[in-house]
């Protein structure tokens, strides 16, 4: 009589768990973890791994070290809002020198807005410095200066702290146990379980929270949920994942599928009905890059702006640079940029000359001449969602004290506008060497200057 491995065993149950008169309507238990044993070994090797591999991050040390609770999940906090949709490379200066100036919930709460997004400039999404400082005051005045001590106070009483975030600060700095679903994890999850539907819709979502909660070590929540997001960042990555260096492979479902003539005895039976898996085959060329998916990004919006370098010429000193204040919401709130105006359409540089000398002859209160303004060239930068482009001009004003007329504005040094709240596609409007060309005689001037930035910048 023929007898069956371990492992056929094992995939027989499987095959019958997923396709028996008992099946769910739903999404099949295939992409789940059956066996608690086979959770126990996962925390194991991922926290094994972790405790090895790990890279020494500044947030991580203070939520080790640091005894009060209330600056650690500060801490925490201020990492977590500084990570999302950056790059640890980039926050690393950042949070330092953050901490270093607002080391308490209190200090940034007595902090200026204006101090805030010049401390962030240049890191993006600058709407995330403003909820930073909006919940430090909301703690201070409000919470009596203690930070919300639960997952669920922190999702309900901080702005900008949504379902991850409030569990990360929850797990990492206060040792609830919750599991943590990000970008990373995601990922890593999908992979795990073969899960191939959208991983953006709802019952992919509230699938992989399961699984998250399901997995967390009770014992080391904050490092396992640490563990995970490291492991989709170093290992399984989105585009070339090591898997031969993965410490839970043996978990993993999409590396274990192998092409078949006939349907996988271990894949899911229940792809009809089944909310988790994929609505195209699978590709062998892919392999594990078959998951997660996800549905096509729009491709970002196109816009074309104007932008006008104005030049105040001092006789003693750094000359000076006219810069206006964007409305306090909506895209870079609050920041500093040079004078600009959103282009409608198509534009010929007659009327894009008249637009500027329009909108800078009301900013200072006085009548310019529209030969006065020179193009200099055209700046690209991409946000997520618009495809920007700002179309170069300057102006030099030989009367060193003129004024501006308007409310929001201000005159800056060179040094100064480096370490103003600028965004980054305005700096890049300043420090690109080839946006001048020998078109007037004050090119020489804003030539000096940029390669001077440019300089800095390096």
């Amino acid at each position: 009589m023929y007898k069956l491995t371990q492992q056929q065993h094992e995939q027989l149950l499987c095959f019958w768990i997923c396709t028996g008169p008992h099946k769910c309507s739903s999404s099949s238990t295939y992409h789940s973890f059956l066996d608690a044993a086979d959770v126990v070994l996962l925390r194991s090797q991922l926290l094994g791994w972790y405790d090895k591999e790990k890279r020494e991050l500044p947030w991580r040390t203070t939520a080790m070290t640091e005894t009060d609770v209330n600056i650690r999940t500060y801490a925490v906090w201020v990492s977590e809002i500084m990570l999302q949709q950056t790059q640890v490379t980039t926050v690393k200066d950042y949070y330092n020198k953050w901490m270093k100036r607002w080391p308490t919930v209190h200090d940034l709460a007595a902090a200026t807005l204006e101090e805030v997004n010049q401390m962030w400039a240049g890191l993006g999404y600058y709407s995330r410095g403003k909820r930073l400082h909006e919940g430090a005051q909301k703690v201070v005045s409000e919470l009596k200066g203690q930070m919300p001590q639960t997952a669920d106070s922190l999702l309900k009483q901080l702005p900008g702290v949504g379902r991850y975030t409030a569990a990360a600060i929850g797990s990492i700095a206060l040792g609830q146990v919750t599991g943590a679903v990000d970008g990373n994890v995601i990922r890593v999850l999908c992979r795990l379980r073969a899960i191939g539907a959208d991983s953006t819709s709802p019952a992919v979502t509230e699938a992989l929270w399961d699984l998250a909660n399901t997995l967390v070590d009770p014992e080391r929540p904050g490092d396992f949920n640490q563990a995970m997001m490291e492991l989709g960042a170093r290992i399984c990555t989105p585009k070339a994942p090591l898997c031969s260096q993965c410490p839970v492979q043996t978990h993993c479902r999409s590396y274990r599928k192998k092409p078949l003539i006939v349907p996988d005895i271990e894949d899911c039976g229940n792809t009809e009905t089944c909310s988790l898996c994929p609505s195209e085959p699978w590709d062998d060329e892919l392999g594990v890059l078959n998951f997660p998916r996800k549905p096509a990004k729009k491709p970002p919006r196109q816009e074309r702006t104007l932008s006008c370098v104005v030049i105040r010429r001092q006789e003693e000193g750094e000359d000076e640079y006219l810069l206006t204040q964007r409305p306090d919401k909506g895209l870079l709130a609050g920041l500093w940029e040079f004078p600009s105006l959103l282009l409608d359409g198509e534009n010929s540089e007659t009327k894009q000359k008249k637009l500027l000398c329009a909108e800078i002859s009301r900013i200072l209160g006085t009548r310019l001449t529209e030969s006065l303004f020179q193009s200099v060239g055209e700046v690209v930068h991409i946000f997520t969602h618009i495809h920007q482009t700002y179309i170069v001009y300057s102006v030099c004003l030989k009367d060193g004290k003129t004024q501006t007329k308007t409310d929001n504005t201000q005159w800056l040094s060179r040094s100064a506008l480096h370490e103003a709240a600028v965004s980054t596609g305005m700096k890049k409007v300043c420090v690109k060497p080839w946006c001048v060309v020998q078109r007037s005689p004050h090119t020489a001037q804003i030539k000096q200057t940029i390669l001077a930035l440019e300089a800095e910048k390096k």
